[in-house]
């Protein structure tokens, strides 16, 4: 597994400053919600003079780096489960929820022009289906002139939430990814001709350069490199596009404390709307934590980020957790961890 180089938003305090403020908070891990934790870092250092320094390594990366406590959050697409949440001593909570997203580069074609199913991008994946003309594509985008062109699958290289949850979609749709492939952080990519990129930001550079490519990415990183992508039919039978619509389709009937540390999956949800790839991005602490001041600063972080924060993630098209839910988090959750 490739070691991802540190994406960092780093917003201080100058060495003066901060004498007179609180540490900055640190926190590490997923690619998927980097874009938000920006935004959401620049109003809390505008409102409070306190900043949040997050290194975007990756979801595997961030689990590490909470275990090893060195930083006072970890962020993770690939929610840990309720079992190795009470050895570890910790709590998780979901953050923000958004979407991944199937991005291609062929020339001819427009931003969700092309459409594909689960078990076909399944056989995509794995290289059954290895030109863009394949009969089985070409029967789902009638009238479209697809080139004789190679299909080259571009994934992550390293630990990742997204996909996580790129696998899980896929062994929802595909028995066959699910008994030969599987779900996980990382996985064996069987298609023969493929690449990896380090982080959302390598796998979407990769896709932008290689012809005939097609990847995964979070929506947010779709619009910040004009990508195209393609539509998914969802669980309905309906073909949808990636935006905030969509997602929040999907996470409507989510029932957040069925699962320990809320780890819920949202693939192939029902709804006629229903983007099918989406899914939340979710935040580990220690319940005991050995800085008790760092991490109540980390919560007044992402109190203000319930609390301000909507229509910045609106803006970047990741859907806010509603108030009934951020309120249940304060009270079930952030209620066991010592101050």
């Amino acid at each position: 597994m490739l070691k991802l180089k540190s994406f960092v938003v780093a917003i201080g305090l100058s060495a003066v400053a901060a004498a007179s403020f609180a540490a900055d908070i640190t926190g590490a891990g997923a690619t998927f919600p980097f874009p938000i934790y920006a935004k959401w870092a620049e109003g809390y250092k505008a409102a409070t003079g306190t900043g949040m320094n997050y290194q975007s390594i990756g979801s595997s990366g961030g689990i590490k780096q909470i275990r090893a406590k060195t930083v006072t959050f970890g962020a993770t697409d690939a929610p840990v489960k309720g079992e190795e949440l009470d050895k570890d001593g910790m709590v998780q909570f979901p953050a923000i929820i958004g979407g991944t997203v199937p991005v291609i580069n062929l020339d001819g074609f427009k931003p969700g022009e092309l459409r594909v199913t689960g078990p076909v991008m399944a056989e995509m994946f794995m290289g059954k289906i290895s030109k863009w003309n394949d009969p089985k594509f070409a029967a789902l985008n009638p009238g479209k002139k697809l080139p004789n062109e190679t299909i080259t699958i571009v994934h992550r290289a390293d630990g990742s939430g997204t996909t996580f949850n790129w696998t899980d979609y896929l062994s929802a749709v595909s028995k066959e990814w699910a008994d030969t492939v599987g779900k996980g952080a990382a996985v064996k990519w069987p298609a023969p001709t493929s690449v990896g990129g380090k982080g959302n930001e390598g796998v979407a550079a990769n896709v932008n350069r290689v012809k005939g490519s097609l990847g995964y990415v979070e929506y947010a990183y779709v619009k910040k490199n004009n990508m195209n992508f393609m539509q998914i039919q969802n669980a309905d039978g309906k073909y949808v596009s990636p935006d905030d619509t969509t997602f929040a389709a999907a996470a409507a009937s989510a029932d957040w404390f069925s699962v320990p540390g809320m780890g819920i999956s949202m693939v192939n949800a029902k709804g006629a709307n229903s983007w099918p790839v989406s899914t939340a991005s979710f935040i580990l602490m220690y319940k005991n934590p050995a800085d008790k001041a760092a991490s109540a600063e980390a919560l007044k972080f992402f109190d203000y980020a319930f609390k301000n924060g909507k229509k910045m993630a609106a803006d970047l098209d990741y859907v806010p957790l509603p108030d009934s839910l951020t309120d249940q988090i304060r009270s079930k959750v952030w209620s066991q961890i010592q101050k």
